[in-house]
């Protein structure tokens, strides 16, 4: 039987990785045993207290039953003083955080909430794709902002107040940026909050990276007056490795979660108890924490500029978060053919820049998801192919 597949879905291919993996599990049946540094999936287990404390909790019969639909109070008390400690950010617990299951549906639920037919949704380039599929699976309208190295991977708000914004209703925005590891500064987060406030533009920062070799770890919630046109995104996939936990947060003001919980608790009925808890023991980690993770991905990060050395890249080594950014060399037209040598000559996967965006297409991206013996087996085989 044949079945129309609705309108929504004219435009949103499948997602690179998924498909680019398909294709990596064939070559590894043929023998390749291809080494994947695409994907920032951490490698790297949670504190053994968190898994204790989802153990112990899992086991007591009294935590499986449906959970509230604005999650745990633990949970949004223990977000409330993780943002107060670390970002010097003051949130209500009660009215002022969402917890979501994981922060990716977070994208998707503010742009159903949001955006009508034919809104507009301004969007990064280079960006992360699912900020754009999200909005065209809403009925919006995904209008893509150029972003630039000369411009320090920065919004040009000068060029975006020259465009028609009359019907823009968002602008998603990521600092520390992905793909390019930018380092957000406070005059930055200052011109998204009064860019928001003179345009009547809701800002949505999804912010999970900010603790990922980053000393100074920000929220655009901190600066004066954010709440009236910021809701940031947040999550512990990155900064507690608990990727597959699926646990992350929404902040805003209370109106804010107020109308996306609308949407929201139409989609699912709540986040596993245990989950919650093992999470806010979680974010009661101290900064032992962050810096053991940190050392760690400070070392890979030596190793995978050694090997964007081999393959003639240019980079910058100030860039923070999971991943490394490099500019390809001329000898290559963009990232994917760059990306599709070397993964067909030397069993090594990298992400094209152009996934991101065009204006990705002269990078490549690299992932910090891997061993130190992962890296140099990687790089003896790009040296000797």
């Amino acid at each position: 039987m044949e079945m129309e597949i609705s309108k929504r879905l004219d435009g949103i291919g499948e997602y690179y990785f998924s498909q680019k993996l398909r294709e990596i599990d064939e070559l590894n049946k043929q023998g390749k045993n291809i080494i994947n540094l695409g994907i920032g999936s951490p490698d790297l287990p949670p504190h053994p207290a968190v898994v204790k404390t989802l153990r112990e909790e899992a086991a007591k019969p009294s935590t499986h039953a449906y959970q509230s639909y604005k999650g745990s109070p633990v949970f949004r008390n223990a977000i409330a003083d993780w943002y107060q400690t670390w970002y010097h950010v003051k949130l209500d617990p009660a009215t002022e955080i969402l917890p979501l299951i994981g922060s990716k549906e977070g994208i998707m639920h503010i742009c159903m909430t949001y955006l009508n037919e034919g809104d507009e949704a301004l969007i990064p380039n280079p960006g992360y794709p699912t900020y754009s599929s999200a909005v065209k699976l809403a009925g919006g309208k995904a209008i893509a902002y150029e972003l630039s190295e000369a411009n320090n991977w920065e919004p040009d708000f000068e060029a975006l107040e020259k465009t028609d914004l009359g019907k823009v209703k968002l602008l998603w925005v990521n600092y520390p940026h992905m793909p390019t590891g930018q380092l957000p500064t406070q005059t930055l987060f200052e011109k998204m909050v009064a860019f928001g406030k003179k345009h009547h533009i809701l800002i949505c920062h999804d912010n999970p990276y900010s603790f990922i070799l980053n000393e100074t770890p920000a929220s655009l919630l901190s600066v004066a007056g954010a709440k009236e046109v910021v809701i940031e995104l947040n999550s512990l996939s990155k900064s507690h490795n608990m990727a597959g936990w699926r646990v992350g947060m929404l902040c805003g003001a209370k109106e804010r979660i107020n109308e996306i919980l609308c949407f929201k608790s139409n989609m699912d009925s709540g986040m596993f108890l245990p989950i919650q808890l093992a999470a806010a023991k979680a974010l009661q980690l101290g900064k032992e924490w962050y810096d053991g993770i940190n050392a760690i991905y400070a070392k890979r990060r030596e190793k995978v500029f050694e090997l964007l050395t081999v393959l003639n890249c240019d980079y910058s080594k100030n860039q923070v978060g999971m991943f490394v950014w490099a500019k390809i060399p001329q000898n290559y037209k963009n990232g994917y053919e760059l990306s599709d040598h070397v993964l067909y000559h030397s069993n090594v996967f990298i992400t094209p820049g152009g996934i991101f965006g065009k204006a990705g297409d002269g990078y490549i991206r690299v992932s910090l998801c891997g061993s130190i013996e992962k890296f140099e087996e990687a790089i003896k085989r790009i040296i000797n192919n």
